[in-house]
């Protein structure tokens, strides 16, 4: 398999974990993932490999790279924090179990 074909594929397990979740909400996890933790060569390759037909790339994930091409300045969505008042908070910041 080329170094394509397993980004094609890699991206379609992102799209297989999130399918479950709702349409707009998937779309957003699979960018969110691929923004966060893809390197910008890896993004452009498949997003060269898209326009080039993506051969093999699943619907959700091909919607969230268009997504990341028209929003490329968008943070991701970052997980919900604990109040400050709260005693999971303490230990969060602290790193504590």
């Amino acid at each position: 398999m080329g170094s394509t074909q397993h980004l094609v594929h890699m991206a379609n397990d992102i799209g297989n974990f999130f399918r479950a979740q709702p349409r707009h909400e998937a779309i957003t996890g699979i960018a969110n993932h691929i923004r966060s933790f893809w390197s910008p060569q890896m993004r452009e390759k498949l997003m060269a490999e898209m326009d080039a037909g993506g051969v093999g790339l699943d619907e959700l994930p091909r919607e969230a790279l268009r997504s990341l091409r028209e929003h490329p300045s968008d943070k991701p969505n970052q997980p919900a924090r604990p109040s400050a008042s709260s005693h999971e908070y303490f230990r969060f910041e602290r790193g504590f179990p």
